[in-house]
């Protein structure tokens, strides 16, 4: 038994060591993604749709990933998911041809919006949810998010700090930015070394049987769902929309417009997005203890309510400062509702399903978020219009409040730590 939990306790270190690197190197990336983009000739229509594709491509990325992951091993295909961070990064470094990076973009794994992308959260979810017992699931996830969040504003600040070194000592702009590129791909690397440290303990378990089940019946699966593709189609409707609200403010457009606005450079914006997601991964932790005195769904909406309005106040401010302070307490309570959202889905799916289920409603997030970026860059483009992708994005995800929790009001509780 000790060695059992011992395993499990590595696997559950090496699980948030990844999600470290990972969003290390995507933070680290996402502040000067738009300003390399710009300097090897692309406008911001064209930036925009190639983060539209980008998101896109890693929705179908994750969902053929993820959906057999389970099948042919979580591993696997984690491993293969960091194989495709190498490839965007090395093709991102290597031209500025817009067809070549509109396929990179499809194919590998880039996060424009310096939070997760690709096939790993379902699957890292999936492996941690067996590794920890219900009861625990949602504080883990707290921590999983938190951990995530404060490699995120690392990757920010060193990004940007990076990048402000390398103009300082005289590198061109276009260069400069190109040795991030760079060194995200070399992340990628090290990201799949660590994958395949995992015991086997992390792989599926094994489904039942028809014989196991109390019918005896046995239901045809749907993208690796059986009971739960009724209630995980609904959900990931709504994740769908809420998704498609945040596109028009992924960080790094969110970086570009203080540029544009405020004229700041690479470290400052590095400094913001640091301490900007050191708040919301904050934000993540306190979400278990709130969960357990009102619910997860209640959670979920009640916290993600009123940090919708504060995105939408941030163009409206008149100075630099009180930009920045909205932004920041916007920041402060953001990411409540992510690790109840996490071990919600999870509690309400089959133990053999929630690989597929992560993956599904995954697909759907950054199905609906591979939309709005392509608008996003043309607004921004528009001097006028700059400010509103915020205005958009604050209230569609209002909207995704109000109809999540008409529909799910009623299911707090039951199979919660299942």
């Amino acid at each position: 038994m000790r060695t059992t939990e011992r395993a499990a306790g590595r696997d559950i270190a090496l699980l948030f060591s990844t999600r470290i690197l990972r969003l290390f190197s995507y933070g680290f990336l996402s502040v000067v993604l738009v300003l390399y983009l710009k300097e090897a000739g692309l406008p911001e229509a064209a930036i925009g749709l190639l983060f539209s594709m980008t998101l896109a491509g890693d929705a179908l990325i994750s969902l053929f990933i993820s959906t057999r992951a389970d099948r042919i091993g979580r591993r696997r295909m984690l491993v293969a998911g960091s194989c495709l961070v190498v490839l965007a990064g090395i093709v991102f470094a290597s031209t500025g041809d817009f067809t070549l990076l509109l396929l990179a973009a499809v194919v590998g794994v880039i996060s424009p919006s310096g939070n997760e992308v690709g096939p790993f959260l379902p699957i890292e979810q999936a492996a941690l949810s067996q590794l920890v017992d219900g009861g625990s699931r949602t504080a883990v996830f707290a921590w999983y998010n938190l951990a995530g969040s404060f490699a995120t504003a690392l990757g920010a600040l060193a990004g940007g700090g990076l990048a402000q070194v390398l103009l300082a000592g005289g590198m061109a702009p276009l260069a400069g930015y190109r040795a991030i590129v760079v060194t995200y791909a070399l992340l990628g690397i090290a990201l799949g070394a660590l994958f395949t440290l995992l015991s086997p303990s992390v792989e599926a378990p094994k489904a039942e049987t028809p014989a196991d089940k109390p019918s005896g019946k046995q239901i045809a699966p749907f993208l690796g769902l059986r009971e739960s593709k009724g209630i995980l189609l609904k959900i990931s409707a709504l994740f769908s929309l809420d998704a498609f609200a945040g596109g028009f403010v992924v960080q790094t457009f969110i970086a570009y417009w203080f540029h544009l606005r405020f004229a700041l450079e690479p470290a400052a914006l590095g400094g913001i997005f640091f301490g900007a997601n050191i708040l919301a991964g904050l934000s993540a932790l306190s979400a278990a203890s709130i969960a357990r005195r009102i619910g997860l769904v209640n959670t979920m909406v009640f916290t993600h309510l009123p940090s919708n309005v504060l995105l939408v106040l941030v163009p409206l401010m008149p100075t630099l400062p009180l930009a920045i302070a909205v932004l920041l307490l916007r920041y402060s309570i953001s990411q409540m509702d992510v690790p109840t959202r996490q071990s919600w889905t999870m509690a309400v799916v089959e133990p053999d399903e929630r690989a597929a289920a992560a993956g599904v409603t995954g697909m759907a997030r950054s199905a609906g978020a591979s939309i709005s970026p392509s608008i996003a860059g043309i607004l921004m483009g528009i001097p006028a219009l700059a400010g509103l992708p915020f205005l958009l994005a604050g209230g569609l995800k209002i909207v995704y409040d109000l109809a999540l929790w008409r529909s799910f009001k009623a299911t707090e509780g039951g199979k919660e730590h299942r």
